[in-house]
């Protein structure tokens, strides 16, 4: 972990000595002599340092070289690294502050600088003290780490080996009681194991660590039943070498015989591949490769097995997406954590072995739900919980006591450890850009869902995201938090219509041990003051306030907090200062959704570090002039707050990505004003880094200039009037990166006429707001964007004509809502129409009273709401050909529909689909 700080800091270090942060500084270094001068120098000099020091842990982090020494060590150069990153964020702040004011001006505002921070020349002073105690810290790696690791050079093969047999014994379980809620499982895979496919058959079991896969698996593998005439059980690790994973399956697959054990032990490794195919190439045989990290690995294993039609069968189990991708579809076998029944079972099977029927007793209920909660449907866990459990009184006392301290058990009880080192071993296995990523998550509640924008706008902010090629860095971020789920680090909760990922959770268990993990490397801690002791690790760098009855008190220095998220919303305090520590002038991240907030006092613009501020869901109505000090400002979030303008001044905030600000006036959202946009200030266009802006007030002047907005992606404009169409139209077609807007008019009965509407190819969302001119429908955006518009909202267009026909276009859709689009009276789905639609939300077609649907139409929907149909009283004709349909809702319906859905046949044909309905 001290590496991901190294690099931060390298990172900022380049932008300072390379970038135009030097250019800007250059006047400032005019007049100086000695160590200011010299500063560039040495920071260079500090950077190249940082870099030597950067590569030397990576280089032990494959090593066998893990100690007390060792660790002392990277505590302390983890210290130096937030050190000189506070350095380098000053110097980036007094540049920013005299290219913003002036030389002159600056010298006269230095009383008001925050007191944390230096002046240039003390700043000067200590990057010599930096460079000082880089020489210091080389010198104690020299004495007391390189010394201790003579063999450092040689690179272990297996750095899991110590705990390999360890592990084995821990996971391998014959016991027919520890498999519960998995009889899917076995029941498949002794399917594809056995069935009659003569061609060979790679079979992928995949999960999150503690899942029972290797368990599942050696099941079968055991069996007295195998058809096969040799196997091989494969443990692979990330380090080990393919020709050592060749030549221990041979081995094994050759049995016991001396000979050719010696024999192949002595091959080359060409020669060995070659003798492996000519063993295997009229053999029966199962060969399981067990916790695969690497697809490269297994492709090149899959690549030298040879189809020879002998029904042979390779299974791979994995905790990685990617590898398991080198099978089939139809041949993996995705695990899930166990549902509560199950959980409760395996538990009780564990704890109660000895009592008949292994059941609880009532006194024992209510903690040991609490324990197997905190499992969270996790074998692993489960098992070695309720077997350390059955040896413990079996009173109410020890339960409690053992629930309140399920995570000290699991770090420091040597027999249920391995349960937090098996866990832990898939952080190991992330690639350096990913584990602060990872630890981030566990900032949040339990249970908590976290949202993918958030949490890539964070991750920005927090500097984890690495530039690549001519992506942007939301782009990288988003393929981070992919690459997260394919590890099966975060799971997926839900996902968008068109597959995106909306929302992820980390398992219980799993964050339980990333806070661990990150009070040792410093990384964050978690403030909660209800039990009356506060455990703040003293040189975190993150705090996330969970629960808080006064104000918050630290242990640790506040200078040094990077991050401040609060999640506790019963607070009764109105001061925004009451949750900032006075002294944390280095804030980049601040994040105080849904307090109890009315202002912003001025103090705000000291942050001069702050790249996020979200302050969501507060009655924030105004924000001071000061904010447009905050130069490194990214994301600004300000949703359903009552703010309706910015502060004069605010287009100065350059380095905003992301706006999102606006008021909500109906809770419900049933009208037409449900939000309310800010008012645009001169010069907003003028922010050339915006990709999202949301929602923003129309007028003519910034109409006309927001086409300058290139970068935006998201764009949400409201009280648009028709004479501003034209332009418009013309603006939004030289945003080339737009993937998202949303157009409303000033009120439903303002006629937009969007007909010459030319948006780019990339477009996927498009929502309109408003009465639509007629032409719009016979525009030819609707099969312009045939092939790639994924949702749609036509919103009060009162359409005389029929829209369907002309929306059905739109082929790739998988997200339709039309609320008062129609005023027409029969509403009809072609076969072939819409056939990738998921969901569908009619809403408030007052004048229908026909609808129906031609079988192979709509073939992929899922969700479909009618809500508003006045005049609708039978149930929709063909409702029966929805193949996919899972849940229907009907609500504000005709009087008479009621008794059409109890007695209609077509309703009774629909097999397990959830139906609703509300007056």
């Amino acid at each position: 972990m001290a590496e991901t700080a190294i690099l931060l800091v390298i990172k900022k270090i380049s932008i300072v000595v390379a970038g135009e942060v030097l250019h800007l500084a250059k006047p400032l270094f005019a007049k100086k002599s000695g160590l200011v001068a010299a500063l560039p120098t040495n920071m260079e000099f500090v950077k190249e340092e940082l870099e030597m020091v950067h590569a030397f842990l990576k280089k032990i982090s494959t090593r066998e070289c893990s100690d007390t020494v060792s660790e002392t060590w990277i505590t302390q150069v983890r210290r130096l690294a937030y050190d000189i990153e506070d350095i380098v964020d000053q110097f980036i702040y007094i540049v920013a502050e005299h290219q913003e004011k002036g030389f002159l001006s600056n010298l006269k505002k230095v009383i008001k600088r925050p007191q944390s921070l230096f002046s240039l020349d003390r700043m000067a002073i200590e990057v010599e003290k930096m460079k000082q105690r880089l020489r210091e810290l080389s010198s104690r790696r020299d004495r007391w780490i390189q010394a201790n690791v003579s063999g450092i050079d040689v690179e272990i093969q297996n750095y899991e080996n110590r705990q390999e047999a360890y592990q084995f014994r821990h996971c391998q379980s014959d016991n027919d009681d520890d498999f519960v809620g998995v009889d899917k499982y076995r029941e498949l895979l002794n399917k594809l194991l056995y069935s009659e496919d003569c061609s060979l058959c790679i079979i992928a079991v995949c999960g999150m660590g503690g899942l029972g896969k290797s368990s599942l698996v050696h099941n079968a593998y055991k069996s007295e039943r195998s058809p096969f005439e040799c196997r091989a059980w494969i443990s692979v690790s990330q380090s080990c070498k393919v020709d050592d994973i060749f030549r221990n399956m041979l081995e094994q697959l050759c049995g016991n015989d001396n000979k050719i054990q010696s024999k192949v032990a002595k091959m080359k490794n060409e020669e060995l591949r070659v003798e492996l195919k000519k063993f295997l190439e009229q053999k029966r045989y199962m060969i399981v490769l067990d916790d695969v990290w690497r697809g490269a690995v297994a492709l090149e294993i899959r690549n030298l097995l040879l189809n020879s039609g002998t029904r042979s069968r390779v299974v791979i189990t994995t905790r990685i997406d990617e590898v398991a991708s080198v099978a089939e579809d139809a041949c993996k076998i995705k695990l899930e954590p166990l549902n509560k029944h199950d959980a409760w079972i395996l538990f009780s099977r564990k704890v109660f072995w000895k009592i008949e029927n292994q059941v609880c007793p009532p006194e024992l209920q209510e903690w040991g739900e609490k324990i197997v909660k905190r499992c969270a449907g996790l074998p692993l866990a489960l098992v070695a919980v309720g077997s350390l459990l059955s040896l413990r009184d079996k009173s109410e006392a020890e339960w409690k006591s053992f629930y309140s301290k399920i995570t000290c058990e699991l770090h420091n009880n040597p027999d249920i450890n391995h349960v937090e080192w098996i866990l832990n071993l898939s952080y190991r296995h992330l690639p350096y850009y990913l584990q602060n990523c990872f630890l981030y998550c566990a900032m949040f509640p339990e249970g908590h869902l976290l949202k993918r924008k958030k949490l890539i706008r964070l991750w920005i902010a927090e500097g984890f995201i690495e530039q690549r090629g001519t992506i942007s860095l939301e782009e990288v971020a988003e393929s981070y938090l992919i690459e997260l789920v394919h590890r099966s680090m975060l799971q997926v909760v839900a996902r968008n219509s068109f597959g995106r990922i909306r929302r992820l959770r980390m398992h219980d268990l799993v964050r339980e041990l990333a806070i661990k993990l990150s009070e040792k490397e410093c990384f964050s801690s978690v403030y909660d003051d209800t039990s009356g002791v506060i455990k703040i690790v003293s040189d975190s760098r993150r705090m996330s306030v969970l629960r808080c009855e006064t104000a918050i008190r630290l242990t640790m220095d506040s200078s040094r907090l990077r991050t401040l998220l609060a999640f506790d919303r019963t607070m009764l305090h109105c001061s925004w200062s009451h949750y900032i520590p006075s002294k944390s002038k280095y804030l980049a991240v601040l994040d105080l959704s849904g307090l109890p907030i009315e202002t912003i006092c001025h103090s705000i613009g000291e942050l001069f570090n702050l790249k996020y501020l979200c302050l969501n869901d507060t009655n924030v109505k105004s924000l001071p002039k000061t904010i447009n000090r905050l130069q490194s400002l990214e994301t600004l979030s300000l949703e359903r707050t009552q703010l309706i303008t910015f502060p004069p001044g605010f287009a100065e905030l350059r380095k905003l990505r992301h706006v999102l600000v606006w008021k909500l006036i109906d809770t419900a959202q049933s009208s037409f004003s449900q939000s309310l946009g800010v008012r645009t200030n001169e010069g907003l266009w003028n922010l050339k880094e915006l990709q999202t802006l949301d929602e923003v007030r129309a007028n003519e002047k910034f109409i006309s200039k927001m086409g300058n907005l290139t970068q935006l992606r998201s764009l949400y404009i409201s009280d648009v009037r028709s004479k501003y169409c034209s332009q418009l139209c013309s603006s939004t077609s030289k945003m080339q990166h737009l993937v998202r807007l949303h157009v409303k008019a000033i009120d439903q009965d303002e006629i937009l006429s969007l007909e010459s509407l030319a948006l780019p190819p990339q477009l996927q969302t498009l929502e309109l707001s408003g009465r639509l001119a007629e032409a719009v429908l016979q525009s030819p955006f609707f099969s312009a964007h045939a092939n790639t518009l994924v949702r749609l909202s036509l919103c009060w267009c009162n359409f005389a004509e029929n829209p369907i026909p002309h929306i059905a276009k739109l082929s790739n859709l998988t997200s339709l809502r039309l609320r008062k689009a129609y005023t027409g009276q029969q509403i009809g789905f072609s076969a072939g129409w819409f056939p990738k639609l998921k969901g569908m939300a009619l809403v408030d077609m007052a004048y229908v009273c026909q609808i129906y649907i031609e079988e192979g139409s709509l073939i992929n929907l899922e969700y479909l709401s009618l809500d508003g149909f006045n005049e609708l009283a039978d149930v929709p004709d063909g409702i029966e050909f929805l193949p996919s349909i899972q849940k229907i809702l009907f609500s504000s319906m005709h009087p008479d529909f009621r008794v059409s859905l109890q007695e209609s046949a077509r309703m009774g044909r629909l097999k397990h689909v959830h139906v609703m309905y509300r007056q």
